[in-house]
């Protein structure tokens, strides 16, 4: 079916809970979702949300990933490992963003990448895919909304750099771009790509909304199969995930997204709201 389970982190993303985090995403496997996306999980250590959290960077940690693969396939299911890199929201010493802007939400603040760091960093996407591909998985979702490491270079409100990652939105969309382009190089024509693209950031400065329709055309062009929906950022002052807000109280927004692109571009890609 069409129906995909959207990316929760349940705190098994660490390599100690993955046999429980197998047996959590059989269950949904066997409740019938046609897509679930894992929690997230990083692509190096910057990209850490805390220290010692799930991360595919080696060979070893791949390996380690086939018990919930496994689990999923055996019960019908399919399954994409989220790539989060957490940027600015990291709650350690490495911590890394596009400038040296601290989050308010945060008591870290980041160092910015170097452009060498930025390519680093490119390359440690397109490698977690090669190993989540390798590991069993049926894809991967790139976050790319919720203010982290993409996002931030997204948003002139985290974005001050001065070279070709900064400035213009064409500037500062090249890296989500680059990201996508090495996934699929490295990953193949024949592995699901979803990218979670915020459709209302929720915060001054972020992505207007021609913005994040004309991102969302490119990455249609650059090979995302899925563009899933992400709502505002962690920091932002509007609740969206709290029991407070009404189930699909945003799915206007993707909606609204979606008509752009047809009246713009006279098509849309696949595109799931799940907030």
């Amino acid at each position: 079916n069409r129906s995909l389970m959207g990316s929760m982190h349940t705190g098994l993303e660490e390599h100690r809970g993955l046999k429980e985090m197998a047996a959590f995403y059989a269950e949904r496997a066997k409740g019938g979702a046609g897509l679930i996306v894992t929690g997230g999980v990083a692509p190096n250590r910057e990209g850490w949300v805390l220290p010692l959290a799930g991360k595919m960077s080696t060979t070893a940690e791949a390996e380690e990933h086939k018990v919930v693969t496994d689990a999923v396939h055996e019960n019908g299911g399919k399954i994409a490992l989220q790539i989060l890199h957490a940027g600015r929201y990291a709650y350690h010493p490495f911590a890394v963003a596009p400038s040296k802007k601290k989050a308010p939400i945060n008591v870290v603040t980041p160092r910015a990448l170097s452009e060498k760091d930025v390519q680093r960093t490119i390359s440690d996407f397109a490698r977690t895919a090669a190993l989540a591909r390798s590991c069993g998985y049926d894809g991967v979702e790139i976050m790319g909304s919720e203010g982290y490491l993409i996002n931030e270079f997204l948003a002139e409100r985290t974005n001050s750099r001065g070279d070709r990652y900064g400035g213009s939105f064409e500037n500062r969309s090249r890296l989500a771009l680059d990201v996508v382009q090495a996934v699929r190089k490295a990953a193949g024509p024949d592995f699901a790509v979803v990218f979670r693209l915020s459709m209302l950031e929720l915060v001054e400065q972020g992505m207007a909304f021609d913005e994040v329709v004309e991102l969302a055309h490119l990455l249609d062009a650059c090979g995302v199969d899925i563009l899933n929906t992400g709502i505002g950022w962690h920091e932002a002052r509007v609740p969206t995930i709290a029991t407070c807000v009404p189930r699909g109280a945003f799915a206007f927004a993707t909606t609204n997204v979606r008509e752009a692109l047809l009246s713009k571009y006279g098509q849309a890609p696949l595109m799931c709201a799940t907030n």
